[in-house]
Order: structure tokens, then sequence, then C-alpha cells
């Protein structure tokens, strides 16, 4: 887990919500490239969702923290070690599709897993974005779930528009 990192709590409730904040902070604070934005649950007394910023190698910029109040509560580090990236190098050329090698070799993505298989995926498969490719921390890899899709095509299991739970009741 990098040193170089910061929390933000803006007291968000909704992952979609938090989703939006980082890519506003990306667009509004000029982040560099190789950040990454994650998301992290808060289970505690009042559950909501916090986001992080880190660099790989390198401290964040001084300013940052304090342009950073701006937008919630900050505090050094990361709240726990299984964020969900929402920014990370190369997402922005995750659109459409691409296979499983061209999205490894491309990206900050390190493995690929298809749930209900016990191996990897063929670095052939093919992979359909849907613009919306969040993986997430596990043991300092950052590790995208997929699932079998139509056509021997994979998705990424995280939906870019998922149905509210009870909606249709």
């Amino acid at each position: 887990m990098t040193p170089y990192a910061l929390t933000v709590d803006a007291g968000i409730g909704e992952l979609l919500d938090a989703d939006h904040l980082l890519h506003r902070m990306a667009a509004e604070l000029a982040l560099p490239e190789d950040t990454f934005g994650c998301t992290h649950l808060v289970r505690d007394d009042r559950p909501r969702v916090a986001v992080s910023l880190s660099l790989p190698s390198r401290p964040l910029p001084d300013t940052l923290r304090e342009r950073l109040a701006g937008y919630g509560t900050v505090s050094p580090g990361l709240p726990d070690e299984v964020g969900r990236a929402v920014l990370y190098p190369g997402v922005r050329a995750l659109t459409g599709t691409t296979t499983v090698a061209e999205l490894l070799a491309g990206s900050a993505i390190d493995r690929v897993t298809v749930l209900g298989t016990p191996g990897p995926p063929d670095p052939g498969t093919r992979l359909v974005t849907r613009g919306h490719v969040r993986p997430q921390w596990q043991r300092d890899e950052l590790v995208l779930a997929a699932t079998p899709a139509l056509g021997g095509t994979l998705v990424p299991f995280e939906a870019p528009d998922p149905t509210p739970c009870c909606a249709d009741h």
C-alpha cells in the first residue's frame, strides 16, 4: 500500500456519487494521469463511501491537501486496502471492446478473474467494457472481476447502470 495517499470523506452515500466526485476532482484539480482514485466503503455508525487519491511512487503535491478540503474531510493514508479503482493509469482507453491481453498491457490492472471459473481467462478473450471498468485492490494487485457474456465475451462484473435494489416493488 502506498504511503502517498489522502482520503476524502464527503459524506457520500452511493458509489455512483463517489465516482462522480472522483471524476470531478480529476478535472478540477488537473490530477496527474498516474493518479489512483478509489472508493472505499466506510462501515461504522454512519455508513458511507469515502474516496482516496494516491500516486504509486511519489508524494501527492503539497497544495493538494488544502484544495481537497473543499470536497470534504481530508486525512492521510487509505481507509482500507481494498479500494475500488475509478481513476487509474490506462482507464481512459478502456472503452468499447478489447482483449484481456490488451487490457492488462494498456492499464494498471494486474489480473482478470471470471466469476464461476477456477483459472484466468484466455488472453485473447474479448471484454466488452461498457465504458465502466472498476477493478478492486486485492493483496496489492488491481483485479478486475468479469462475468461471461454473449458470444464468448466477458463484461466487467459491475454494471455501469445498475438497477436499484427493489426497483420493481
